[in-house]
């Protein structure tokens, strides 16, 4: 079983590649290689089988297809341009998020008719695809309204990873991400990335800015949830997904304060103390057309999981992720 991640070299992308490294195997098959892909040469895993980092830009149409050399059986495309910076430059959003994914989608195509079967390909959506005049809670089958260029961005790859799996091109399984936390590492330009920082950075001793009020609601998950996620998306039979090969993920619905509370419940009153309260108009701006409340009857028909309580999602960056102070 050859395998291949795009934006391999990012947090969800290694943290995925480690966890194949451990299992070894994909669909009852033994996993024989790994290819990760990223616009920085991606951190080498160590595994059982060989394991290729490569440097490439997926918006380059013949750098995607080079990618596809070895026809790989089951790719997860999770390289994007993330909310804030999709949002603050139309067209590197639309050159990656929309014209990356349709080289994905072409090269996959391509190498399935060279290998004589439709690649699987998991596709990282997002939550972002909901809002403006959607309900307030948001079930199975609801029509898409995005309210940003990194939410139509991630619908219309939607749109083409649902007609390619009609076509029997490829075998498309499409996730709505919800916000991922907490995310080890430095913050990005996502407009979501308070959502780490807040509890990353101070139960590391280190201030952080929440730029939205307590009683903000998320709709989210812990990266430990996240993971499971992708890999059991390769596992289910792609006729299960039915005529749409997209679906919202299982997450947790909670309010920033109740979240911080959860934090502190865990690890002690210190870490938000750290915390700042300097509203930003342009994050809010953004996060507020998010939806925040979901059910997701199909996700967990299919065997997704959901996030237990905010207080795991702490328990798990203290073991997983934490960086310690050295000596």
């Amino acid at each position: 079983m050859k395998t291949l991640i795009t934006g391999g070299g990012g947090f969800l992308g290694q943290k995925l590649a480690k966890a194949l490294a451990e299992v070894g195997e994909v669909r009852g098959e033994k996993i024989t290689s790994l290819t990760l892909c990223d616009v920085v040469p991606p951190a080498k895993v160590d595994a059982s089988f060989p394991v290729q980092t490569v440097t490439a830009d997926i918006s380059d149409k013949d750098a995607a297809a080079k990618l596809f050399a070895d026809n790989p059986d089951v790719i997860w495309h999770l390289a994007a341009v993330v909310s804030g910076a999709a949002e603050a430059d139309l067209d590197l959003g639309i050159r990656v998020n929309l014209f990356g994914t349709l080289n994905i989608l072409e090269a996959a195509r391509h190498s399935g008719v060279a290998a004589g079967r439709a690649p699987i390909v998991i596709y990282a959506s997002s939550c972002a695809v909901h809002g403006g005049e959607e309900p307030e809670v948001i079930v199975d089958g609801v029509e898409l309204n995005p309210q940003t260029s990194y939410g139509a961005q991630k619908a219309m790859g939607e749109l083409l990873l649902n007609d390619y799996s009609r076509r029997g091109l490829i075998d498309g399984r499409g996730l709505r991400l919800p916000t991922v936390s907490i995310r080890p590492g430095k913050a990005n330009a996502a407009a979501s990335s308070f959502m780490s920082s807040i509890f990353r950075d101070t139960l590391q001793g280190n201030k952080s800015n929440c730029p939205v009020p307590r009683d903000f609601s998320v709709w989210h998950t812990a990266p430990r949830t996240m993971i499971h996620n992708l890999k059991h998306a390769a596992e289910i039979d792609g006729a299960a997904f039915g005529a749409n090969r997209n679906l919202n993920l299982p997450g947790r619905t909670d309010s920033i304060g109740d979240m911080i509370d959860a934090m502190t419940s865990v690890a002690g009153p210190e870490a938000e103390a750290l915390i700042t309260w300097d509203t930003d108009p342009v994050i809010e701006a953004i996060v507020v057309g998010w939806r925040a409340f979901y059910l997701t009857n199909k996700g967990l028909s299919l065997g997704f999981k959901a996030d237990d309580s905010f207080e795991d999602s702490v328990r798990f960056f203290l073991e997983d992720d934490i960086e310690k102070a050295a000596g």
